[in-house]
């Protein structure tokens, strides 16, 4: 005599665990996977600002801080490609022949409203120093204060 299953009883009862691990161990794998591609170890906050020195980060574009400069906020940030900047005062009169000096074979500054009182934008193609890693730089300065005597340097070097 054949036995019969009792009500809700099956033979799934018995397999169903068994299929359950592989299951489990097979999604615990993805999301580990997935969660190891996310993370960048090398960086563990890519992409966030940090304070650098602003030597290092002019050095980043192939330029050394002017003579007489006040040094203001320089940071670097860092993911895909990395970008430096820098913030100088400095007398208005010297702007020009720092730019010259440190990027001699440069196009000339452009005077434009666009970009503030002076505007020099630097690539390999066009000027940029061996030494600099920085695949570009830009500068844009604004005369301050009521007799424009100082200037306002923002310094930007960056990869692409």
């Amino acid at each position: 005599m054949v036995r019969e299953a009792g009500r809700g009883y099956t033979r799934w009862r018995l397999v169903l665990p068994f299929l359950a691990v592989p299951v489990l161990l097979l999604g615990f794998l993805v999301v580990g996977l997935f969660m190891w591609a996310l993370s960048d170890d090398e960086y563990p906050r890519a992409g966030a600002l940090k304070k650098v020195t602003c030597a290092e980060a002019l050095a980043f574009g192939g330029a050394s801080p002017p003579a007489n400069a006040h040094v203001g906020n320089c940071t670097v940030q860092q993911g895909i490609d990395t970008a430096y900047a820098a913030v100088l005062r400095m007398p208005r009169e010297d702007v020009r022949d720092w730019l010259r000096e440190t990027y001699p074979n440069a196009p000339e500054v452009r005077t434009d409203a666009s970009c503030g009182a002076l505007c020099l934008d630097v690539s390999h193609e066009d000027g940029l120093p061996a030494t600099a890693e920085a695949h570009v730089v830009q500068v844009r300065v604004e005369y301050e204060n009521e007799n424009a005597e100082t200037a306002l340097v923002r310094f930007s070097a960056f990869t692409m």
